[in-house]
């Protein structure tokens, strides 16, 4: 599988705003979908969202669900979190990943097998 790369992080204020992309270096015919995670030091990675390939299947957990929206640039091989009114529990590293099958739970990072370095977002005034 191709490489990702995570782009966008950075230090915001609460309720501001940032831009997400994950760069998929090649596409495979493999890939089911790409998945946003976050994680916090001592705790377990969280599935945020995730976006399929055939087709244009979405969804979000509960917590970020009307602030951040998901997107895919095909010709780019891209996909984006749009992430606003951003709160200081946001504040995470943010990785993207993809999967190559459709079964079992999308928020679970351990249905990915493949993995960006991460970005680091912190929200705090």
């Amino acid at each position: 599988q191709g490489q990702l790369v995570e782009s966008g992080g950075g230090l915001v204020q609460p309720g501001g705003s940032l831009r997400l992309s994950c760069a998929h270096s090649e596409f495979s015919s493999d890939y089911y979908a790409t998945g946003w995670f976050r994680q916090v030091p001592g705790q377990e990675r969280e599935g945020v969202a995730y976006i399929t390939w055939a087709g244009t299947t979405m969804d979000y957990i509960d917590s970020v669900k009307g602030r951040f929206t998901i997107s895919r640039e095909d010709r780019k091989n891209m996909v984006h979190l749009q992430m606003n009114s951003l709160k200081p529990e946001d504040t995470a590293v943010y990785y993207c990943a993809t999967r190559t099958y459709g079964s079992g739970s999308f928020f679970d990072a351990s249905r990915y097998d493949n993995w960006g370095q991460g970005t680091q977002v912190t929200v705090s005034s």
